[in-house]
């Protein structure tokens, strides 16, 4: 980081900084959103179709969120040393990368390169995950938490918007001359390299390196931070305890969500809930994810990070007791607990998140958000994995009460960072 940083932040009008800021990832997290569900939504069919399996489908997705989880922890370390844009410009591109090399494994029928793909396209998630704390790096603590909200509630149209691009990806397949499932993954590459050069052009100045030089983290004051980034995790985990619990909060609440999520088309198949209710479902359940995140960022802002962390455990609890008790098929109980677990999970997402960007040191501050999300990535691999064993042995109610457990933990966390405070 060069002494002309900290010139340059003198002179802005950090607000403006902000604002502009926060405006550039709005769009990046619209647009790159949709080659994340692009990836989501035709992967596994991909899978089936190369190794003629369906055992064999849930692979690619399984190595996307095992990508997502190593370059949550590999980007934060860059942009650390380089700044946010560096970071997010690298992630973007890996995962344009991936589709490409999804579009090759559909050509060749390989499993092993559409499964290199799935990692890379693990990059776009990550970064897509990782924006949101970019739009805190210049927040004022009172407005912190609905500028991340309002990056998190960007995602809402690329999730909406990437499903249904199946056809028009079809469609492009059929017009390329390439098998029809990759064309999507082809509008997800140039998608996501546009967002790559979007995010390149317009994030200047950088907001971590001007918070950086506001902090006089320069190579020549000496504060440059020491050790690996795990070692600066643990340090800040032990100085301040409530991140500790914020990380724990974010990883629980996101388990619960995907562990229940993931089985919830399969419960209501075996009632025989026709696929657009499902569907339908499924979407409601994306709207309590994303659409009233700005409420859940001023709530934040207005109550507090421990109450709304509280209301997202007990949403949370509510959510998963309905998903329990409701019969297979179409029920008012499934469609209820799916919107609820969605909110649920925005409320504990939003407070834990602001917590860590509240709480943790600049110098350690890409360390603990990078290994935070890592951990989330993989609390919801492990969660997915053993979902299925659940259900197959004792059922999705079952599983259902077992994701208490970790909506418990959800509330304790919040009640954690509210004595500590």
């Amino acid at each position: 980081m060069s002494s002309s940083h900290a010139l340059v932040a003198a002179d802005l009008d950090v607000a403006v900084v902000q604002r502009h800021t926060v405006r550039t990832l709005l769009v990046s997290q619209a647009v790159g959103a949709v080659g994340v569900t692009i990836g989501v939504t035709t992967s596994s069919l991909l899978a089936r179709d190369i190794t003629g399996s369906d055992t064999m489908a849930g692979l690619a997705q399984t190595f996307q969120v095992l990508g997502t989880a190593a370059s949550a922890y590999g980007l934060a370390r860059v942009m650390g040393r380089r700044g946010r844009r560096v970071g997010l410009v690298t992630g973007y591109l890996l995962g344009a990368s991936g589709a490409v090399l999804a579009v090759v494994a559909g050509v060749m029928d390989s499993m092993p390169v559409l499964l290199l793909g799935s990692v890379l396209l693990g990059a776009t998630t990550a970064v897509n995950t990782g924006s949101r704390y970019a739009a805190t790096d210049l927040a004022t603590e009172e407005h912190r938490a609905r500028a991340l909200s309002m990056v998190v509630w960007a995602s809402t149209i690329g999730a909406v918007a990437g499903p249904n691009l199946i056809g028009v990806g079809g469609a492009a397949g059929r017009s390329l001359g390439i098998p029809e499932l990759t064309g999507g993954f082809a509008i997800g590459a140039v998608v996501l390299a546009v967002t790559a050069g979007w995010v390149w052009w317009r994030l200047r100045p950088d907001p971590l390196l001007l918070a950086q030089a506001a902090a006089g983290l320069t190579p020549s004051s000496g504060a440059e931070p020491r050790g690996r980034s795990w070692g600066r995790f643990v340090d800040v985990v032990r100085a301040v305890p409530v991140v500790g619990a914020a990380v724990v909060a974010m990883a629980c609440a996101h388990a619960a969500m995907v562990t229940v999520m993931i089985m919830t088309p399969l419960h209501m198949e075996h009632g025989g809930a026709q696929l657009e209710v499902i569907g339908f479902v499924i979407s409601v359940h994306v709207a309590g994810m994303f659409a009233f995140s700005p409420v859940v960022g001023w709530a934040t802002d207005r109550f507090g990070r421990s109450a709304v962390l509280v209301a997202g455990g007990v949403l949370l609890l509510v959510a998963l007791t309905l998903c329990a008790v409701s019969p297979t098929g179409t029920s008012w109980e499934i469609t209820s607990g799916l919107f609820l677990l969605g909110l649920g999970w925005s409320c504990a997402t939003v407070a834990s998140s602001t917590v860590i960007a509240d709480r943790t040191p600049i110098a350690a501050r890409t360390d603990v958000q990078g290994t935070s999300d890592m951990a989330m990535a993989l609390t919801a691999a492990g969660g997915g994995a053993l979902a299925g064993v659940v259900v197959g042995w004792w059922g999705y109610s079952a599983l259902s009460v077992v994701a208490e457990l970790l909506a418990l933990a959800v509330v304790a966390a919040g009640v954690l960072v509210r004595a500590r405070d």
